[in-house]
């Protein structure tokens, strides 16, 4: 059993690490539904590959021993937004995907918070 646990957390960074960087191809190929997403929200093209490029730094990120923290606080706050923007203007609904976009946030935010809850005592402001 103790070999299980001590190999979640690397799962759980592999997982959200491969979630953001999934996403990416959409965002820099300018696919219609990321366009949609990101005109809907008044961020687009700008927006779109901003929020894009940060998502693949908090995904490296995540994969790097030393900077596992940093990382996962990014991936929280982008998509801490993206499920707010999902909450306010863009809905949970886009284009008929049954709101997977807006679980895979979710679920996304939710790991993130674990992610940073294990590796808690990496962070060091001083």
């Amino acid at each position: 059993m103790h070999k299980i646990t001590a190999k979640l957390p690397l799962v759980l960074r592999i997982i959200v690490a491969l979630i953001l960087i999934q996403t990416l191809r959409f965002k820099f190929t300018a696919h219609p539904d990321s366009v949609h997403i990101f005109s809907t929200a008044g961020l687009e093209p700008y927006g779109r590959l901003i929020i894009g490029s940060i998502e693949l730094i908090a995904g490296i990120l995540l994969l790097i021993p030393k900077t596992i923290w940093i990382g996962a606080t990014l991936s929280i706050g982008i998509i801490g937004g993206a499920i707010l923007l999902h909450l306010t203007k863009i809905g949970i609904e886009i284009n008929n995907d049954g709101g997977v976009l807006f679980f895979t946030a979710i679920i996304t935010f939710v790991l993130s918070c674990i992610i940073l809850w294990i590796y808690r005592r990496q962070v060091n402001f001083f």
